[in-house]
Parts: structure tokens; C-alpha cells; sequence
């Protein structure tokens, strides 16, 4: 089993990294983020899973352990292989599908392609025992998140762009008229 992988990147694209480690380039499979934080010809780190199939092995690379963490609890549930839960990794945070087993909020899970609402009440009633759950006093955190999200998206914004500025708003502004607004200036700003 590969745990890690320390390397150079050599390419990337939206879903994979290629990570050259002592002259052989190992194709790892990543979240968007991942993928985006990576730099070419510039050193990386990744914790990673392989995925063993009849007819392929299939590297998934990881900035934090959490996120593979994560990862491996998904993969674990029936009917999630290795790409659909990389799908929701790259939908939702370790902490967001925290909050939403604890809330029983399936509003993000719904959003990857394939998994329908019966699915995402599976996956958050099998991680409510799995998934270490910090709920924070502000239930509405995670909900307040989706509908800046959603308000950004209908905007016509990237959802890539979104996701990013997302992480920049000041945790302070509670309100969503307020959050969209300064992820609006954001955004302007480039």
C-alpha cells in the first residue's frame, strides 16, 4: 500500500496531478483544491489511498489527513467507490459533512452528480456514528455557506471561484446579504 507520496509536480489539470518521484510520474487523482494549491515543477506532499481494481490501480492524493480520512469513510459505504467520494470531497469539506451528519443536512451531498436524495440521507445516517462530529452553536453555518454559494453560482460565477473566496469571507459577517457582498468584492478584486 501507498500511504504517501513526495515528489515534484510535473502537470496538473482539474482532477489530477502528475507527481514525478525519482524519474517515474505517478497520476494521482485529486479534489479540485488539491489540484489548485499544487504548483508545477514545485515540491508536493500528499497522504494518499490506493484503489486496487482488476484492471487498474488508481492513486488518490490528499494535501491533509483529514481529507483522506474522510475519504476512507466514504469509500466505505455501500455503493461509494473512490470518484463519487472524491466528488463529494470536492463539494463539501471534512468539516461541512461534519456539520451536516450533525445537522442531518443533506444539501451539499445532493449537489454530486449521481447522488440523489435517498442517497445522501444514507451517507449521513452511516457517518453519524463514523464521522467525529464538532458542532459549533451556529447550526445555520453550513446552510448560511450553501445559499452564498448558490446565490454566487445563479450569479453565473465559477463554482471554482466560489469555492475559494467562500474560504476568505470574514467568519465575523453572520448575515447572507452580508457574506454575499464581500464575496461579491472579492471576487471583483480577481
Amino acid at each position: 500500500m501507498i500511504g504517501t507520496i513526495s515528489g515534484t509536480v510535473r502537470h496538473k489539470d482539474l482532477h489530477t496531478i502528475i507527481v514525478d518521484v525519482g524519474g517515474v510520474g505517478y497520476k494521482v487523482f485529486s479534489t479540485t483544491d488539491t489540484a489548485l494549491e499544487a504548483t508545477e515543477n514545485g515540491p508536493i506532499f500528499l497522504w494518499t489511498y490506493l484503489s486496487v481494481k482488476e484492471n487498474a490501480l488508481d492513486l488518490f492524493g490528499f494535501l491533509d489527513k483529514d481529507n483522506l480520512d474522510v475519504f476512507e469513510l466514504l469509500i466505505g459505504i455501500s455503493g461509494i467507490g473512490p470518484k463519487t467520494a472524491l466528488s463529494i470531497l470536492n463539494v463539501a469539506t471534512p468539516a461541512m459533512l461534519r456539520q451536516a451528519v450533525a445537522s442531518d443536512d443533506t444539501t451539499y451531498l445532493t449537489k454530486v452528480s449521481g447522488i440523489g436524495r435517498k442517497n445522501a440521507e444514507k451517507i449521513v445516517l452511516e457517518l453519524r456514528d463514523k464521522l467525529v462530529t464538532t458542532v459549533s452553536d451556529k447550526r445555520g453555518d453550513m446552510r448560511a455557506e450553501g445559499d452564498v454559494m448558490e446565490a454566487l453560482l445563479s450569479l453565473g460565477y465559477d463554482e471554482r471561484d466560489v469555492r475559494g473566496v467562500l474560504k476568505k469571507i470574514p467568519k465575523d459577517l453572520e448575515k447572507t446579504s452580508e457574506r454575499v457582498k464581500a464575496a461579491l468584492k472579492l471576487l471583483s478584486n480577481g
